[in-house]
């Protein structure tokens, strides 16, 4: 096995894993969603899940170049330029599916659950554009409705819009700490800082199998050349 073929292999490997990682953190809000309302689109975490950052992103974009990194230690497959190039080009799309992890994942943490920003926990309050993904402003990445003991202001009582079931939740889950609200966030905070550490692994292994990629066609030519001088 070359240099080029055992670094593939463990690319593969690792992808696989991260693969794997992605689709369970995305599953579990839904999961959750699910079995606490018996209803999918009823009331659930946040929208981001429903962007499906670790099914699509850090999942199906990632299924190419892991298949083709892990057959190159059984077929041989690097051994050649065209394997090479091929591993590189489906690694193009493992970082752009990880890139859109990474920016769903940031997104999600800057905003917080549906619980912290509007009433209606529901997917109608959702808005399924790539434009909001864009729209993340580095003041607002603090996370205090994370860390603040309730996400949902006590000055929204004032405002007759929100109704009393409101604000008598927010006392609720100011004195329990299993409450619906500390739920959600715990839940919603642990899923995306888990998927936005498999989009920064992905986008790694997968930068590194390009650039070990076009390398190997560069030395893999280099070495046949000098094996016919010789």
């Amino acid at each position: 096995m070359t240099c080029c073929e055992g670094w593939t292999a463990c690319n593969g490997f690792s992808l696989l894993v991260l693969l794997l990682l992605g689709v369970i953190l995305n599953a579990i809000p839904l999961i959750v969603n699910l079995v606490e309302e018996d209803q999918v689109f009823k009331n659930p975490i946040s929208c981001f899940e429903w962007f499906f950052p670790g099914i699509i992103g850090a999942g199906l974009m990632v299924i190419p170049a892991t298949t083709m990194s892990l057959a190159a230690r059984k077929r041989a497959c690097c051994n050649n330029k065209t394997g090479l190039f091929l591993s590189s080009l489906l690694n193009v799309i493992t970082v752009i599916g990880a890139a859109y992890c990474l920016m769903v994942s940031v997104q999600a943490l800057a905003e917080g659950p549906l619980i912290c920003n509007s009433q209606g926990n529901s997917t109608s309050s959702c808005e399924f554009s790539f434009k909001n993904l864009t729209a993340v402003h580095p003041e607002s990445f603090d996370l205090q409705w994370f860390f603040n003991d309730s996400c949902i202001s006590p000055t929204d009582f004032n405002n007759p819009s929100i109704n009393n079931t409101t604000a008598s939740n927010w006392r609720t889950y100011s004195l329990h700490f299993k409450s619906i609200e500390n739920k959600h966030r715990i839940i919603h905070f642990s899923v995306f800082l888990g998927l936005l550490l498999v989009g920064i692994l992905e986008t790694l292994f997968g930068l590194s199998q390009i650039v070990i990629g076009f390398l190997g066609c560069l030395c893999g030519g280099v070495s046949k050349r000098r094996s016919r001088i010789v």
